[in-house]
């Protein structure tokens, strides 16, 4: 007598015909938006690595540290180099604690009311107005109103209006995050409202606040427009070298930007690879800066408690 056929059923753990279909899904998904990052990110590294082959034959410790020669047809950037350093350091001492306590303010201190409401509104604007209309108001502001004249001082004052509409809105984001059962943790044990935002909403902030600066920064060594208008000349004979080499008060300076701009627009006799390793250049200083402020930023996410 032969046993009876025992049934064997399906495995308990088995996939399902509806999670297969969902893994599929899920696998086209990534693919697709893995194909989006690589649109954006591959043209960007294939224009990078072209500005810095063709600018390679330019470059040497001469290109970096040399004055220009020749009207800016030829020699050096030191001076534009140093230049584009005052700018993005005397605007960020300028516009840095000036959005950071604005945002405070908006965030921590300003009632939800119409005033408010219209300042958000005007900062939300002002962060897509054109670096030409910052330009001129930065000329008539600075330059004639205030009597600064086109110096130093009246570009990197200029270059901090426009980019301070940024910091702002970032600060106010990173502010936001921070949860609120941590402000009432602090009030509760008889914290004031400023100790509360210096010891705990601040520290706990302080890696978003950095990601406006860093938008600032690359804004900032890139503009032309502005520091055309306000203080940047585009050649001024240098003699010597060092850091000091301009009067922020009272002088124009050099920046890469408009050296690349004149040399690329009005010199003559000018060597292709120079107007290349000037772009390579200000997209180094830009990274650079970037790079650290990042580093920075993870360190300081790094030693988070939440």
């Amino acid at each position: 007598m032969s046993a009876p056929a025992i049934a064997v059923s399906p495995a308990p753990f088995a996939q399902t015909r509806h999670a297969r279909k969902k893994q599929r899904a899920e696998r086209v998904a990534r693919c697709f938006f893995g194909a989006m990052a690589g649109a954006m990110v591959i043209p960007l590294l294939l224009i990078v690595g072209y500005v810095v082959i063709k600018g390679a034959p330019a470059m040497s410790w001469e290109f970096f540290t040399a004055n220009p020669r020749r009207g800016g047809a030829a020699g050096g950037i030191w001076p534009a180099l140093v230049g584009t350093l005052y700018l993005i350091v005397i605007s960020l001492c300028v516009s840095a604690p000036i959005g950071v306590l604005a945002a405070v303010y908006l965030n921590e201190y300003a009632k939800d009311n119409w005033f408010t409401r219209i300042v958000n509104l005007a900062v939300v604007n002002l962060a897509g107005v054109p670096s030409i209309v910052h330009g001129l108001f930065g000329l008539g502001a600075f330059v004639y109103a205030m009597h600064f004249g086109k110096s130093v001082l009246s570009a990197a004052l200029t270059l901090s209006i426009m980019t301070l509409p940024v910091i702002i809105a970032s600060t106010k984001e990173a502010l936001a995050a921070v949860p609120l059962s941590f402000r009432e943790a602090c009030w509760n044990v008889g914290a004031t409202r400023w100790q509360t935002i210096r010891r705990i909403v601040l520290p706990n902030s302080i890696s978003g606040i950095l990601t406006g600066v860093i938008l600032q920064v690359s804004r900032t060594a890139g503009e032309t427009a502005p520091v055309m208008l306000t203080g940047v000349a585009t050649f001024k004979a240098i003699e010597g070298s060092g850091l000091f080499l301009y009067n922020p008060f009272s002088e124009q300076c050099m920046a890469l930007s408009m050296h690349l701009f004149y040399i690329r627009t009005q010199a003559s006799g000018v060597k292709e690879e120079l107007s290349f390793a000037i772009a390579a250049t200000l997209l180094g200083v830009v990274l650079l800066v970037n790079v650290t402020a990042i580093l920075f930023r993870l360190f300081l996410r790094s030693h988070k408690k939440w």
